[in-house]
């Protein structure tokens, strides 16, 4: 059976990088050395992998991968920490319109 990855890296500047691939060791290597300079890390070597999780099933793999893409760095490490209370913090809506924390629309 066949396996795949989504993976967070720590860029040398701080920011992350999210991605997926069928063999971990092999796109961290490709990274690291900069194969591609028009890769967003290119420039944000030396890279450190953070986080990844194996999938079986690649529609589950892009999925998680799409999911976690648009969450901000704060909420990527705490995942890459198995900080989960804090995830949970930070996956809330806390913009001024939504209800639990308007008062008038109670």
């Amino acid at each position: 059976m066949k396996s795949y990855f989504v993976y967070i890296l720590k860029c040398s500047d701080g920011l992350t990088y999210t991605g997926i691939t069928n063999n971990i060791s092999r796109r961290f290597e490709e990274h690291q050395r900069g194969l591609n300079k028009n890769c967003f890390t290119y420039k944000r070597r030396p890279l450190e992998l953070i986080f990844y999780q194996e999938f079986n099933d690649i529609k589950q793999a892009i999925l998680f991968e799409k999911k976690i893409k648009n969450w901000s760095a704060q909420k990527k490490f705490a995942l890459a920490k198995g900080e989960y209370n804090l995830l949970q913090i930070l996956a809330e809506c806390r913009n001024a319109s939504h209800s639990k924390y308007n008062p008038e629309k109670e």
